[in-house]
């Protein structure tokens, strides 16, 4: 097994840990569909109307809501009889389908580090937690035997360049950084050159995510990639964009801009385990098509995962 399951099969504790994060949610969807469905022999119309109120309500998002009923209604209307465990079986079908993202044995390798320096850029609003999930992601490759730099492009902020120094001490990875108010993307182009230089396998450059000023934004991560491609061609390799799961809608209107401002490859969902709201990463998922890498279900390094469909779906449906 590797660190964490990071470059493995998932750890029985990383199981419990995510089961344990994704509670609110899957005591807010099946709370509500256990009494959509309660004495009936079959599902019916009054039924779908009730668990659709339900996904809606976990913020899977009205489009793939809407998506995933009208699949059930086709069922029912083919098949004529549905009970709740045959539901229970459709409905993990049918999300697990919505979803992009790994399973199984590929959520082994979330980056391909055939690729080195392997470059993600990672953009978000302040407060989703953007440089405590780089710290983590650095910990743990670095605890794999991973090789990583760290980009302190977030000059916007002295706070968020100390934030990322104080975790690469605690990785125990290098920190290029510049005082505030510096080029991010010089501070990116610095980054690039020393990582290639002392042979790093993986760099995470910080950047600011200023949605207020959107040209600005726009124009600055275009910079900031343009500039890397001067060290690295094919730089950046991802485009991470970092959401926390509990802010629901906003989530969705995050993903909605940084889309707009940058080629977003990538999503990290974080802070699933304070709320409800968990059906956040199947909507965004679904709906900008963009695939799920990592998910955050705690405080401690281990609780930020891979993020494998098939075992995130599992942890909604498992009552036990």
């Amino acid at each position: 097994m590797g660190i964490f399951g990071l470059f493995g099969t998932k750890s029985n504790d990383e199981k419990r840990a995510l089961k344990d994060g994704m509670e609110k949610t899957r005591m807010g969807i099946f709370e509500k569909i256990s009494r959509a469905v309660a004495g009936k022999s079959k599902i019916d119309d009054d039924s779908l109307d009730e668990i659709e109120e339900a996904l809606i309500a976990s913020d899977i998002g009205v489009e793939t809501t809407l998506r995933i009923i009208e699949r059930l209604e086709e069922r029912v209307a083919r098949d004529k009889f549905m009970n709740s465990e045959e539901l229970d079986t459709i409905l993990r079908d049918e999300i697990e389908a919505l979803l992009l993202g790994t399973t199984g044995g590929d959520s082994e390798m979330p980056f391909d580090l055939s690729k080195k320096p392997y470059v993600v850029m990672v953009v978000g609003v302040n407060g989703v937690g953007k440089t405590t999930t780089i710290g983590k992601l650095a910990a743990r490759l670095t605890q794999s035997g991973k090789k990583v730099v760290l980009g302190a492009a977030d000059t916007f902020r002295a706070a968020a360049i100390d934030q990322l120094a104080v975790w690469g001490e605690r990785a125990g990875v290098e920190v290029i950084r510049q005082q505030m108010g510096s080029d991010p993307a010089s501070v990116a182009f610095d980054t690039l050159s020393h990582a290639v230089a002392v042979g790093a396998d993986v760099v995470l450059i910080d950047t600011a995510g200023r949605l207020h000023n959107k040209i600005n934004l726009m124009n600055e991560l275009s910079k900031i990639r343009s500039v890397m491609k001067k060290v690295l061609p094919d730089a950046p390799h991802d485009v991470l964009l970092v959401l926390d799961g509990s802010t629901g809608q906003n989530a969705y209107q995050q993903a909605k801009e940084f889309s707009k401002a940058t080629d977003v490859t990538a999503l990290a969902v974080t802070k699933l385990d304070g709320t409800a709201k968990g059906g956040v990463v199947i909507g965004i998922s679904d709906q900008f098509k963009i695939p799920v890498k990592f998910i955050g279900v705690g405080e401690k390094i281990e609780d930020l995962q891979v993020f494998d469909k098939k075992e995130f779906v599992s942890s909604l449906f498992n009552r036990n």
